[in-house]
């Protein structure tokens, strides 16, 4: 039994100021809605320097001790995709967007009013409860569900 498989590595950062979180309005096909911000782990980079690389680039912010919070994975072709979910409230800079979408500070009482991706409610179950870690996509027969621990 082959004990390896093909992945793919990206990261999410939560970043808070106080009441308010900066979500991605994102503007791709793919995934389109408000969601948190991230990217790919280029090839020898750390976790850390990943998310700090990536919310420079998609935020405009320089974030500082970004806290590992959980692991979000679904399955691909021949492997899996695993995304690590990080947290920040200590940042430097200007918001600004990029040609993933509009960043918008959005305060956390006025998520649920906002059009963002299927699956941000679930997420940041993650990120609100110290007890849950994990947030896996799990495909049975073409159906997609959800599975938080």
């Amino acid at each position: 039994m082959d004990r390896t498989e093909r992945v793919e590595l990206a990261v999410l950062c939560l970043i808070k100021d106080g009441s308010r979180v900066l979500l991605q309005n994102r503007v791709k096909k793919d995934w389109q809605g408000y969601t948190l911000p991230g990217g790919h782990v280029e090839k020898n980079e750390s976790f850390i320097d990943a998310v700090i690389r990536e919310m420079q680039e998609e935020t405009g912010l320089t974030i500082e001790n970004p806290k590992l919070i959980g692991i979000k994975q679904f399955p691909i072709d021949g492997g899996r995709y695993i995304v690590l979910l990080f947290e920040a409230t200590e940042f430097t800079g200007e918001v600004v967007s990029s040609e993933e979408g509009e960043m918008e500070w959005i305060e956390r009482e006025e998520l649920a009013k906002i059009p963002a991706v299927d699956d941000l409610p679930e997420l940041l179950k993650v990120f609100d409860d110290p007890d849950l870690t994990e947030f896996q996509y799990i495909v049975d027969d073409g159906n997609w569900t959800i599975s938080i621990k």
